[in-house]
């Protein structure tokens, strides 16, 4: 699918930003100088650095502009409903290692219709609270058609125009149902070391898959949560 220019911008301002040529704290052009360095209508400029607002990458400061944010935000696997804001309960959060090829666990594989042995792709984020206290730890699993189809998300960076655009413009596929599962169950030594909490301690876990258009599985996401910070609270007519 053909980028479109607002994106290709957008992806042009998260290159410099990761090439350090805008550090932590620097200010962006602003739309009107993009509008003129791409020969773009202003509206098409404020459209690509939207992208970047959205994703975390830069956020608003006033009579400033946008200015490069020191950490990537993301949020918390699930509770994606239709008409929410992509950004909607961001949280800073630290990617841990390199995206890499892995057996998931047999509740993941399930979700995305893989066979005992079938790798999928991993991507793993802490999310933080604003102290610097992890909150959550999310494993992003792909299956291997669309991690195939997508290769930068392999890539350690975040993805500027977000994972959902880019998989959709990688694969013409894009999420039209959510399932969330949420169970109660003990940290992992793995997921304890990563919410710095003790071994074996209480998590929530809530199992998210996005489905595309086909009814086929895009993304499986399990995000676990120490018991301490989990709350859901439902409201609703009776």
């Amino acid at each position: 699918m053909a980028v479109l220019k607002y994106e290709e911008i957008a992806e042009s301002l998260r290159a410099r930003i990761a090439a350090g040529e805008f550090a932590p704290g620097d200010t962006i052009p602003s739309g009107r100088d993009l509008a003129e360095q791409w020969a773009v209508s202003r509206a098409t400029a404020i459209k690509a650095v939207d992208v970047l607002r959205n994703d975390g990458v830069v956020v608003a400061k006033q009579g400033t502009g946008f200015v490069v944010t020191d950490t990537p935000v993301a949020r918390p696997a699930g509770a994606r409903r239709s008409g929410s804001a992509r950004i909607l309960g961001g949280m800073p959060y630290l990617r841990i290692g390199t995206p890499d090829w892995s057996e998931p666990p047999a509740r993941v594989a399930a979700a995305l219709g893989l066979s005992s042995g079938v790798q999928a792709l991993r991507r793993i984020r802490v999310l933080q609270l604003p102290d610097g206290t992890p909150n959550s730890c999310v494993e992003a699993w792909f299956p291997p058609e669309i991690a195939e189809s997508a290769p930068r998300l392999a890539d350690t960076a975040p993805i500027a125009e977000g994972t959902t655009r880019y998989v959709r413009r990688q694969t013409g596929r894009f999420p039209v149902e959510g399932v969330d599962v949420t169970t109660v169950r003990l940290a992992t030594d793995a997921e304890a070391d990563r919410l710095g909490v003790a071994t074996a301690s209480a998590v929530a876990v809530l199992l998210h898959t996005a489905y595309d258009q086909a009814g086929r599985p895009l993304v499986c996401e399990e995000g676990v949560t120490p018991s301490v910070f989990f709350e859901q609270v439902d409201t609703y007519a009776m």
